[in-house]
């Protein structure tokens, strides 16, 4: 770990911008216009608190972009009843397995209002045409700019937008419910702390299971 850590250091040379109010992921994003080059055309947006593995997810997102233009999302499938937390795909088959041509988004739709229960994740590859988009859109509850309004305009001005479905795994660490999982999966791949963390679990269900069971 130290090794990527320092070369991490010699490749990436960053630059903080802050954020000075909470005014929503569109107006985050749309902070980074001024640090981007001129002929940088495309950049990637990717939240933290969003766990995706393989890593090569993000690979793909930019092959799709060269073959199709536009931005690239990454999107994860989940259950129906739980559409109402996401941002949700409407979505076309492009005839290539894994991605879809994204024809709208819904905000967080009832489950019986979404058009599918492929939802975004923490991954994006925005065109720069994104923060003129931005730039256009209302602001919504509490002042917020919504990122994914911003992508719908585009989508609705013919902008191509698609959408990697992710086959492998995702961790939301947003919340207690994803947080909580994602330590135990971590600390049980480690190898020093994996077996004893794995026996230690297996006596906490013996435990809890006559009560969750």
């Amino acid at each position: 770990q130290a090794v990527k850590v320092e070369r991490a250091a010699q490749i990436i040379q960053p630059v903080a911008v802050v954020q000075d109010k909470p005014l929503g992921l569109g107006h985050a994003v749309g902070l980074a216009e001024g640090v981007l080059d001129g002929d940088e055309e495309y950049f990637a947006v990717m939240l933290p608190d969003d766990v995706i593995e393989p890593t090569a997810a993000m690979s793909e997102m930019i092959r799709v972009r060269q073959e199709f233009g536009g931005s690239v999302l990454l999107a994860v499938e989940v259950e129906p009843e739980d559409v109402s937390n996401y941002g949700v795909f409407d979505i076309q088959d492009t005839g290539e397995d894994g991605v879809k041509k994204v024809v709208g988004m819904v905000e967080k739709p009832a489950a019986e209002d979404a058009p599918s229960n492929l939802v975004a994740t923490g991954r994006y590859l925005l065109d720069r045409a994104i923060f003129d988009a931005l730039r256009r859109i209302e602001p919504g509850k509490g002042g917020e700019l919504q990122l994914t309004d911003a992508i719908d305009l585009l989508i609705s001005e013919g902008h191509p937008v698609h959408v990697v479905v992710h086959d492998g795994i995702r961790h939301d660490l947003g919340n207690p419910a994803g947080f909580i999982p994602a330590s135990v999966e971590f600390g049980l791949r480690h190898p020093k702390y994996g077996p004893a963390l794995f026996r230690d679990i297996e006596e906490i269900m013996e435990k809890y299971r006559p009560k969750l069971g």
